[in-house]
């Protein structure tokens, strides 16, 4: 059989297989392009002794746990440094006069780290959307809120030093 065969007569079952895994569809499909990928460049260590399905299983199965550790240690690091800085702007929104300078911070802004800033804070919005909203990745728009952070941060820290 060739693998243009393979790949047309398999696809659906895999990216079927790594959606019930991993409960996303572009998640799925993105493993399942690699996975494709990968059973191309290894086709000849496919000696036929089980099923061809079975064999790409194998390979989705894998690649979607290989994903996900490395996912998992990015978003790690992203999440606790979120929560570090996500602390310091609800301390400075629950503060009356602290939230006023935030948000005319906020006003005086330059796009896309305003409006960002403001759907993933006030809109409660997840990276995904944002992102989709401006026909951008959620990674384009985890990066874009964290910069918009780190601006409202160090306007309100020089605030905060002029006060003391």
């Amino acid at each position: 059989m060739e693998f243009e065969e393979i790949y047309h007569k398999y696809f659906q079952d895999v990216y079927l297989y790594l959606k019930s895994l991993s409960h996303n569809d572009s998640i799925a499909e993105e493993i399942t392009q690699e996975t494709f990928f990968k059973a191309l460049k290894n086709i000849e260590s496919f000696d036929g002794s089980r099923d061809i399905r079975a064999w790409l299983f194998i390979i989705a199965k894998n690649t979607y746990f290989s994903y996900y550790k490395k996912r998992k240690r990015h978003i790690d690091c992203d999440l606790s440094e979120e929560l570090e800085t996500g602390v310091h702007i609800v301390k400075h929104l629950m503060n009356e006069e602290d939230a006023f300078a935030v948000h005319q911070f906020l006003h005086s802004m330059k796009e896309p780290y305003k409006e960002v800033f403001s759907l993933r804070t006030f809109g409660e919005l997840s990276f995904d959307k944002i992102g989709r909203l401006f026909g951008k990745s959620a990674g384009w728009a985890r990066v874009t809120f964290y910069r918009a952070k780190k601006q409202i941060l160090e306007y309100m820290e020089a605030i905060n030093h002029e006060r003391d």
